[in-house]
């Protein structure tokens, strides 16, 4: 059967030049980083050689880098300690970020009573900024501003450079989760100033169970995993040092084929695009996710024109010939829910119809594209709606 992979924005495949050096890595450096012997420090040096060769293609100093398990804990870092070490009483937010951010603002509003914010979203589901400005400045709390770069459902891009103003005009902090921004867009953190980002290694080829948080220097926070002081003392635990090496490995691969991928990438999704349209009439695109100019050239999330009873007929023939893609984001598969970005844009006639999300990578091709076209187009005339 054939297999093929369009659910690159859940996870991607590790790049062979990482796998490798991961292999070497635990072969030759197991040493507990901690440790002052020389296997200790030969660790020791593997990381911060990581360190910094991150800090440098993001701009910043290796100090303002901290090791996490992922894109996940270094949210919930720097939100926790945002609330609880600097004084944060309100959280500026948007219904459509990821769970690690919304889940984590709950919880801290039950814990500690601030005040949440939700800014408004446009009609294609981006951040209203007129709205975002006007939280900013309606009352002399210290807020934190968290919203994405790239949202992992419907693309849309968020104006990075513009937000940081608004932050810092109105003496605000400001939270990005960057996940799948960070190896698909260049960023520099001096010329676009947010205090803090989230990173995952395995949104751009690297290993899972290991990403960074950006932490601007002087900000205050402080740790929220306690037992040891590693990570400047921001995240105890011996560290992950075959991980970090392929992340920092697979950030520079990524980088340094950057615009030959991206352009690459961008053919695939706008082949998809023009064929889906040609070959289903009525299918439509979620969020801005078809505006090539607001959204990012990794995915595209299509709602077509079947009935919901027959969405989960849908899932299972897709299964069924070795096709993965995602009716959501990861997190959200199997929840009764569905996806929750999805309910914050469309009305409910609109959610009765089956979306997928379609994200694509370098490992894709067009004959894979052609392939899911033709059993997308085989089961939608089978299944039509009439009228």
């Amino acid at each position: 059967m054939k297999q093929v992979y369009f659910d690159n924005a859940a996870t991607t495949q590790m790049h062979e030049d990482v796998i490798d050096t991961m292999a070497l890595s635990m072969k030759n450096s197991y040493g507990n980083p901690s440790s002052t012997h020389s296997f200790g420090r030969q660790a020791k040096t593997a990381i911060e050689s990581s360190r910094k060769q991150i800090a440098k293609i993001l701009n910043v100093s290796a100090s303002e880098i901290i090791f996490t398990s992922g894109g996940t804990e270094a949210d919930n870092l720097v939100l926790r300690s945002s609330v609880k070490d600097l004084g944060v009483s309100e959280i500026i937010t948007s219904k459509i970020e990821h769970h690690a951010v919304l889940h984590t603002v709950e919880e801290l509003q039950n814990e500690f009573g601030i005040k949440v914010s939700y800014v408004n979203l446009t009609e294609d589901g981006s951040v209203d900024l007129s709205h975002l400005k006007y939280l900013l400045s309606s009352n002399e709390a210290l807020k934190l501003v968290s919203l994405m770069h790239v949202n992992n459902e419907i693309g849309n891009i968020l104006d990075l450079d513009y937000v940081c103003k608004l932050c810092k005009s109105n003496n605000a902090l400001f939270h990005s989760d960057t996940v799948q921004c960070v190896g698909h867009y260049k960023i520099d953190l001096q010329k676009t100033p947010v205090d803090f980002i989230a990173v995952s290694a395995h949104k751009f080829h690297g290993p899972k169970g290991v990403g960074f948080a950006y932490i601007r220097k002087n900000t205050g926070l402080k740790a929220s995993i306690f037992g040891g002081q590693q990570e400047r003392g921001l995240r105890a635990g011996t560290e992950s040092v075959h991980n970090i090496v392929g992340l920092q490995v697979a950030l520079e691969l990524a980088y340094k084929h950057l615009e030959e991928e991206k352009k690459y990438v961008e053919s695939l999704k706008s082949y998809f695009k023009q064929q889906i349209i040609d070959l289903i009439p009525g299918v439509l695109f979620n969020g801005a996710c078809a505006d090539f100019s607001s959204s990012t050239y990794t995915l595209l999330n299509i709602r077509l024109p079947i009935s919901q009873e027959k969405a989960p007929l849908l899932q299972f023939q897709l299964d069924l010939k070795g096709i993965a893609c995602s009716k959501g984001s990861a997190c959200q598969s199997g929840s009764v829910g569905g996806s929750h970005v999805l309910r914050a844009i469309l009305t409910p006639e609109e959610l009765t119809k089956p979306s997928l999300r379609f994200s694509f990578s370098k490992y894709n091709t067009k004959s894979d594209i052609d392939y899911v076209l033709s059993v997308l187009n085989e089961f939608v005339n089978q299944n039509m709606l009439v009228g």
